[in-house]
């Protein structure tokens, strides 16, 4: 998939799962994550995609040994890191609650990217 789709995407899912996680649907995860509006998903979204180009290689590379020992599990936790370094850049409008929330919003969001991209291969 293109980078501007894949942008306005992960966008759509960051507005998505911040609507859940607002509503009394959540449970005790209520007010888990929280994004301020559109303009800071498009922003997170953006951060995000830099990031995930610039930094992940590098904990990739440090990390391997123990994806390999796990089998590749652990860059979930990889992924959560960069949603993590994406709240810690974007600031108090893009927020979660605790890395557990955050481990729980990487796996949907790789499930739904998932999804989408396997769509797009189709078509």
């Amino acid at each position: 998939m293109r980078f501007w789709p894949r942008i306005l995407i992960n966008a759509a899912i960051f507005l998505a799962l911040a609507g859940f996680f607002q509503s009394s649907l959540a449970g005790s995860y209520q007010h888990a994550f929280y994004v301020s509006g559109v303009g800071i998903a498009l922003i997170a979204s953006f951060v995000l995609a830099i990031l995930n180009a610039i930094v992940r290689p590098i904990l990739f590379l440090l990390s391997l040994p123990i994806t390999i020992l796990t089998l590749g599990l652990f860059s979930v936790v990889v992924n959560a890191a960069m949603l993590e370094l994406t709240s810690a850049v974007i600031g108090s409008n893009f927020s979660f609650s605790s890395f557990g929330v955050t481990l729980l919003i990487t796996v949907v969001m790789a499930i739904v990217n998932a999804i989408i991209s396997d769509h797009f291969a189709r078509n």
